[in-house]
């Protein structure tokens, strides 16, 4: 049983924990929270929980909320950590683990650099065998690499154009905006085009990002070309054999980003979460080897899986098929709705 440790508990950790808690070959040995606010009071019921440093030990107790010790404490514990923290605190964490001679997997928020792989369980599983150190890639890179990649491998590809419209903030996020504006990314590419590299290969690759006042999804509109020809009706055939691609349809209600986060609700998904990249079937179209589609990525959810096969990669616990079908199956990743 693989012993785990999430650093760092927001948006993705949370969810990453649920996820590896109900795995077969894995547990969760203990999650790190630095304020003692609600969520560490929820978190507290159900794992063992750790402090970044002493600091905050009296701060947690004022609280009334027990503490098993320091993130320090918790790396002697654990085999691999999951880190989870916010943007950038990664790279600043990477001294800590090499000095407890600890695996680590960080998020897509970090520069590919600070891994010896990136990964998505799709495009390069096999990339991150017997690796120390892994980074999932971010949540619109994992979303645009979910259907890309089996387009790669059935047909070919030779160019990726893909216009990303981003959420501004997560759902329990008020600090930040646009409130009332949309906000194009003024660098082209944006960065979402070399991340994509990194685990699909040396293709080429051109991205521009705008951010929209949703918190819902982001919805990105995909041009590909193929190495051949592909009608509309076959790519939606390659996609039917993923489990983590969805195709969804504006005919039975459908239409948009809130319908879909809507049906996630409907299905009893914890947190309501849609770990599937949704596909609109009828925005499949094809003109000889070029395929355009729209797809709509949960960005707080889609990468969670991605992190349990991560770790089944890193340590060899299974093969690929393997790891996504178990992943999958403890999710309820690619059930049957209708």
């Amino acid at each position: 049983m693989l012993k785990v440790a999430i650093n760092g508990y927001g948006t993705i950790g949370r969810r990453v924990a649920r996820a590896v808690s109900i795995q077969d070959d894995m547990k969760v040995v203990g999650i790190v929270k630095a304020h003692p606010d609600y969520v560490s009071k929820i978190a507290a019921r159900e794992y063992s929980l750790f402090l970044p440093d002493s600091s905050g030990i009296k701060a947690f107790q004022e609280a009334g909320i027990k503490t098993a010790g320091t993130l320090d404490n918790l790396l002697d514990e654990a085999e691999v950590v999951i880190d989870c923290t916010p943007e950038g605190q990664g790279e600043m964490n990477l001294p800590l683990y090499k000095k407890h001679s600890i695996r680590a997997v960080f998020q897509g928020g970090e520069e590919p650099d600070i891994a010896e792989a990136s990964f998505n369980a799709y495009a390069n599983f096999d990339a991150s065998s017997g690796k120390k150190y892994v980074r999932v890639v971010s949540c619109n890179t994992t979303g645009l690499a979910r259907t890309l990649a089996p387009l790669r491998d059935a047909r070919g590809i030779t160019r990726v154009s893909a216009t990303l419209v981003r959420r501004a903030v997560d759902q329990n996020d008020s600090s930040k905006g646009p409130i009332n504006a949309i906000e194009p990314s003024l660098g082209f590419p944006s960065h979402h085009a070399p991340d994509l590299k990194t685990v699909l290969g040396n293709i080429s690759v051109e991205t521009v990002a705008i951010k929209a006042p949703t918190t819902l999804m982001h919805v990105h509109s995909v041009e590909v070309n193929l190495g051949k020809e592909a009608s509309a009706s076959e790519i939606l055939e390659i996609w039917k054999n993923y489990r983590r691609i969805m195709p969804v349809s504006g005919k039975d209600g459908r239409k948009s980003t809130a319908q879909v986060m809507d049906m996630a609700r409907e299905m009893g998904r914890d947190r309501s979460d849609l770990y599937e990249i949704a596909v609109w079937k009828e925005s499949v179209h094809s003109s000889g080897s070029t395929i355009r589609y729209i797809q709509a990525v949960h960005q707080e959810s889609d990468v969670v899986p991605e992190n349990v096969d991560a770790l089944r990669s890193m340590f060899q616990l299974s093969d690929k098929e393997q790891s996504l079908a178990a992943t999958d199956q403890k999710l309820e990743i690619g059930k049957e709705l209708f």
